[in-house]
């Protein structure tokens, strides 16, 4: 009996999670079109040597918790490269919460060509410091 729970639970568990996944890329969409849509475009491409590109950033997947504190806390001070381009352009504050930062890295992180396949949680983003 136990082990029929075990397999009866399990699609369960997994349809939340992509559930979830699914809800906080939607959202993350949303905000991403409210507010970085302007600098990075709808594309993602961002331009160049001005707004670095999200699309297939080598930047955004070395560097993925300080690409999560330039939402959290502004941009990043100096210079860095993404996909060989300098840039040097700092990052205004946007005020988000904690879930909308993830949702829109998690957004971010599936489109355009990116593919990442685990969730930045509310709880990851609310843990970094600056």
């Amino acid at each position: 009996m136990k082990l029929i729970f075990f397999f009866l639970i399990i699609p369960f568990f997994s349809f939340s999670q992509n559930e979830k996944i699914s809800d906080s890329r939607e959202n993350g969409e949303s905000l991403y079109q409210d507010f970085c849509l302007r600098c990075h475009m709808p594309n993602g491409k961002g331009v160049d040597g001005t707004f670095p590109p999200l699309a297939k950033s080598d930047f955004l997947f070395k560097q993925m918790e300080e690409s999560i504190k330039a939402i959290k806390f502004g941009g990043i001070d100096g210079e860095i490269i993404v996909n060989g381009v300098k840039y040097n352009s700092k990052m205004e504050k946007i005020g988000l919460y904690d879930d909308e930062i993830a949702d829109i890295m998690n957004y971010i992180l599936n489109s355009w060509g990116n593919k990442y396949d685990k969730i930045i949680t509310e709880e990851y983003v609310k843990s970094l410091k600056k």
